[in-house]
């Protein structure tokens, strides 16, 4: 019978590039930048990873969607480099597969790296294969403003939020964001942004007005992770471990049935219910200390509240509102200014989450350290509402 993976993977090291225009880097350039912070950070040499993982998702960096670049950008040693894609969730399946090879002993030191380099590309908002117009994969029946602004008026109506309420709270999501990256030295967009110039910014897909948009980046970001027998040997002593990595799909059942209605994401809960098993989490609003989240918009941060357990059924506007998220709040969510501020290069976004919940947990984050965390989550969606792939990843130090 399965086993799970808590506690059987230590994270040694993590690296995180500054993300935004960063016209004069290629990807490998942003690599190495991510690379030399982890390997400093875990103390080893580059000859002691014996397998990597590279995650990238719609960069040109791809050699016949390769792991080469990877292996070649680094001068790693040679050893087995695997190229992953998994949409939004691309750079936390980079790191659930560095971390079941270590917790299955195939080996002993892995890396995980996300990579993306989109600026480059010349299209506003994330060039599709299809050159930015909608597929059938990505977003199936429009545009993502299009797919998420008809996730926030099928939650309004399952509700019946009024439709001003539910804008101050969207406003709010964004507002907290900027607030949160004006602190974070490695963030795209480190301006606070105040609450009236939000609500009323242009409207790109009602009620998503511009500043309920994320934009995309240049960055990559990574992890070095080793058991936790290994790591105390190489002299680590407060240790942060994997508690659980769990990854859903869609399967169709969103799109072809009559039960789903479209206010929520079905694979965000399912992926979190496996999560919170695996982990040990029983009460999430409680037991949770920080949260990084997939908040391309902002109507997304708010149902993913609800989806993860944070807020009850309907009370995430009250709650968001209220505060419970802020960085002052019961439960701080995007303390590093998220997708929305520190930028979204696909491949890296999910292990830029990790980074961010690794550096809290160690106590290293500067004037955004948050009091005593002891466990954090990450929660990625790739593709639309009705279509997606959903990771939940849970770290922590330790006991």
């Amino acid at each position: 019978m399965a086993q799970g993976i808590k506690d059987k993977v230590a994270i040694i090291g993590m690296g995180c590039s500054k993300f935004g225009e960063r016209w004069d880097c290629s990807s490998e350039d942003l690599m190495v930048e991510a690379f030399s912070e982890a390997l400093q950070d875990a103390g080893i040499e580059k000859q002691a990873v014996e397998a990597a993982w590279l995650g990238s998702a719609l960069d040109d960096v791809n050699v016949g969607n390769s792991g080469l670049p990877l292996a070649s950008g680094l001068r790693l040693p040679r050893i087995p480099v695997t190229r992953v894609e998994n949409m939004c969730a691309t750079g936390t399946e980079a790191l659930r597969a560095a971390t079941y090879a270590v917790a299955s002993g195939a080996v002993d030191i892995a890396l995980a790296m996300g990579v993306e380099k989109l600026k480059d590309t010349g299209y506003g908002g994330l060039p599709l294969r299809t050159k930015g117009l909608a597929n059938d994969l990505w977003m199936p029946y429009g545009s993502a403003p299009g797919n998420f602004s008809q996730l926030a008026s099928a939650y309004s109506s399952r509700y019946g939020i009024d439709a001003d309420e539910l804008k101050r709270a969207m406003a709010h999501v964004s507002w907290k964001s900027h607030q949160n990256g004006a602190g974070n030295p490695k963030a795209h967009l480190r301006k606070k942004v105040d609450m009236e110039t939000i609500l009323n910014a242009p409207m790109v897909a009602d009620p998503l007005g511009l500043f309920d948009c994320c934009g995309v980046s240049d960055g990559a970001a990574c992890a070095i992770v080793t058991t936790p027998e290994i790591a105390k040997s190489l002299g680590k002593h407060d240790l942060v471990t994997v508690k659980s990595i769990q990854i859903c799909a869609s399967n169709g059942w969103e799109s072809t049935a009559n039960g789903w209605d479209g206010s929520y994401v079905v694979n965000t809960r399912e992926a979190a219910k496996k999560a919170y098993a695996e982990a040990g989490i029983s009460n999430p609003a409680s037991d949770i200390d920080l949260a990084e989240v997939h908040d391309c918009f902002s109507i997304t941060e708010l149902v993913i509240m609800e989806d993860l357990g944070f807020s009850s059924p309907g009370e995430a506007v009250k709650d968001i509102l209220d505060g419970h998220y802020d960085a002052d709040g019961r439960l701080p969510v995007q303390i590093d200014g998220g997708l929305k501020c520190f930028g979204h290069p696909v491949g890296a976004s999910g292990l830029r989450m990790a980074y961010e919940v690794y550096t809290q947990l160690l106590g290293r984050a500067g004037d955004r350290q948050l009091v005593t965390p002891s466990i954090g989550l990450t929660q990625n969606l790739g593709g639309s509402p009705s279509n997606s792939v959903v990771a939940v990843g849970l770290f922590g130090l330790l006991n």
